[in-house]
């Protein structure tokens, strides 16, 4: 009971949160999502990413051995991605990147921080950075069949992670004015992206559900069995093992449907996959945290 009582404390402000931004949509209220999700990822979120690398208390090498695994679950999903899609006989551009991506950002730092605080949150940034890197080289590579670090190179997040963690390193801090008016900062990143992914989710036309919800459970199963896989071939400390299993469980990002639709591939598929992936996310991450706390 107490154990329940806790999973239930830890995702239902996350999944409450994104439900405000979905019916704030379907009353029919404006929510200029472009400014908001600029707003959240030029300053909000790079702020919550250098804070809390610079004020963490993990160690450098744990969080290097988070990065690498976090790197080899993604390909090793993106492999098994690649398999589902070929003997599904899905469209390999509509669906790798979808299947391969996470939505690490809306719900997965979120519920780091709920369920781990900011040690979690030291983590889920760290896979998060790398979730980012793998969308906008790979994710982006999978779809148009090219790719180029430019878009990547001018993301704050990055910037953001690489200062964050040389500040790590060197035992940096800024001074307590800047730091304060990063954190604040930082605290906006949060409700903002949740509200967003209602609202997003809300906007989706999805096409096909069976097809979309069968795709979205093979997705689940898949990153699950990978994020535990590689997290225990690892040995990740609890709380490390705990971040990169709902990190890679994560639902499928609406970042895979903006990238659909800018490469003219079946963008109303991909949005099948992620309005029944995040739906199906209600019932499957509050599992996997009853099983990781």
């Amino acid at each position: 009971m107490n154990l329940a009582l806790t999973v239930l404390e830890i995702t239902a402000p996350v999944f409450a949160l994104a439900a405000i931004g979905y019916v704030w949509v379907r009353l029919g209220y404006d929510y200029p999502t472009e400014f908001v999700t600029r707003l959240a990822m030029t300053l909000g979120v790079p702020a919550l990413i250098f804070v809390a690398l610079m004020q963490t208390d993990i160690a450098l090498d744990a969080l290097s051995r988070i990065a690498v695994a976090a790197a080899c679950a993604y390909l090793v999903v993106t492999a098994g991605a690649f398999g589902i899609a070929r003997l599904a006989g899905l469209d390999l551009r509509t669906y790798l990147a979808p299947l391969g991506m996470g939505n690490t950002g809306n719900i997965g730092l979120p519920l780091a921080v709920f369920a781990y605080g900011d040690t979690g949150l030291g983590f889920a940034v760290v896979v998060f950075a790398v979730s980012v890197i793998y969308a906008f080289t790979f994710g982006v590579w999978m779809v148009a069949g090219a790719s180029s670090l430019r878009p990547m190179l001018r993301e704050p997040m990055i910037w953001a992670t690489v200062l964050g963690a040389l500040f790590l390193w060197q035992g940096w801090e800024t001074p307590t004015v800047v730091t304060n008016t990063l954190s604040l900062l930082g605290q906006l990143a949060i409700p903002l992206m949740l509200i967003t992914l209602g609202t997003a989710v809300a906007r989706l036309t999805p096409a096909n559900i069976r097809v979309a919800t069968a795709v979205a459970l093979a997705k689940a199963a898949l990153c699950i069995a990978v994020g535990w896989g590689i997290a225990t071939a690892f040995a990740l400390p609890p709380t490390a093992f705990g971040i990169l299993v709902l990190q890679i469980a994560a639902p499928a990002a609406v970042t895979s449907y903006l990238i659909a639709v800018k490469y003219k591939a079946d963008a109303q598929a991909v949005a099948g996959l992620v309005v029944m992936s995040t739906l199906l996310s209600v019932i499957i991450l509050p599992l996997i945290l009853a099983l990781v706390l």
